[in-house]
């Protein structure tokens, strides 16, 4: 990974065209030790000491916003926090009113997350306006150049996801404000705790218009395992998955473990433990993936399971478990999602339960 952010360095030298000469490799080598430094300090700001956590508005995202502030003035931007959280660096270059070449990736996390996801888009972005400013090239370069590190991505607090990069696209959910995380705080409440407005208007005003901007480069580390398994070292991304997440609830009868005979059970565990095996045969084997090449690119996952009343020695009366699909066909994604919810209603109609379906999230391709 060292040499990973020498990419966005070298696209920009050609960009600005200067020559590589042996000190400008220096330079980018220097940039690059530098940058590797600054993602393993990001990599230690962490909400939780065993791992790495980095949740939306939570005390080391804060934390982590202002090193990367820190970092764009070091490489001569100028730099603010917009009312949602996102952190932007600017240099307006030559022509102040031309489209701005946007950089950057999301600063949040997952739980448990890799130090190098979303961070090294920023990092990576960072050293290579350092490397322009260095050569005098920044404030004379043909257009303005601009870093955002968003605040959100992952989703992982309120479940809704890219709420930092859906502000500057302006396609932020009119509802957004009323979405609560799991101790019950809504979106609004939070930002204002944080001396954000928290407002309606204050969000839909950080829209970027589409003549404002003239690209976006992101450097991103391969999530997942094809390109390490081909051996090769870098990708260029040819499409972006739609996503949809459920939240499906198995609603039984709660009982004593040693009691109720197994006969006159409606236990919900088992009937979650059904449905969840029905979501990966559906992923994998439905006929409907057939008419996409490669089926769409659709991938499913079960990545959160609840029980209650949680205790061992009790038949739980309810089940919950999330549902993650992704897929770069929507329309396919959408035929999936309905088979999906068919399935567990068949299986609940047979065991007995009833269950409710709710879509807390989606986004198109």
């Amino acid at each position: 990974m060292a040499a990973a952010p020498c990419g966005l360095l070298l696209v920009l030298l050609l960009l600005a065209k200067i020559a590589t000469s042996e000190d400008s490799l220096d330079a980018i080598k220097t940039l690059r030790d530098e940058a590797v430094a600054r993602l393993n300090q990001l990599g230690k700001t962490s909400d939780s000491k065993e791992f790495l956590e980095r949740t939306f508005l939570s005390p080391a995202a804060i934390r982590a916003g202002k090193l990367v502030q820190e970092w764009m003035q070091d490489a001569g931007l100028s730099t603010w926090m917009d009312d949602i959280g996102n952190i932007h660096g600017r240099a307006d270059g030559a022509n102040a009113s031309a489209p701005a070449l946007l950089m950057g990736s999301h600063l949040d996390t997952v739980i448990d997350a890799g130090k190098y996801d979303g961070a090294l888009g920023i990092v990576s972005a960072i050293a290579a306006v350092k490397m322009l400013n260095s050569n005098g090239k920044l404030r004379s370069y043909v257009r303005p150049i601009e870093i955002i590190a968003f605040c959100d991505e992952e989703g992982v607090r309120f479940q809704s996801t890219f709420l930092g990069s859906a502000a500057v696209a302006g396609v932020l959910r009119p509802d957004i404000l009323s979405v609560r995380d799991r101790s019950g705080a809504t979106l609004e409440t939070s930002l204002k705790a944080r001396s954000f407005k928290g407002t309606r208007d204050s969000l839909v005003q950080l829209r970027y218009s589409p003549e404002s901007v003239w690209g976006y480069v992101e450097v991103h580390i391969e999530q997942g395992p094809v390109l390490e398994a081909r051996g090769i070292p870098l990708g260029l991304v040819e499409a972006i998955a739609g996503q949809t997440r459920l939240k499906v609830r198995l609603h039984g009868a709660q009982g004593h473990a040693g009691t109720v005979p197994m006969a006159m059970r409606k236990d919900p565990m088992p009937g979650a433990a059904q449905a969840i095996v029905s979501v990966e045969k559906l992923c994998r084997e439905s006929p409907t993936l057939a008419r996409v090449p490669g089926g769409g690119g659709l991938v499913c996952t079960v990545g959160e399971i609840f029980s209650w009343p949680g205790a061992s020695n009790v038949i739980p009366g309810e089940v919950a478990f999330t549902i993650d699909l992704r897929a770069t066909d929507d329309s396919l994604r959408e035929e999936i999602v309905g088979e999906v919810e068919e399935s567990i209603r068949s299986i609940c109609r047979g065991r007995g339960l009833s269950c409710t379906i709710d879509k807390m999230w989606w986004y198109v391709a």
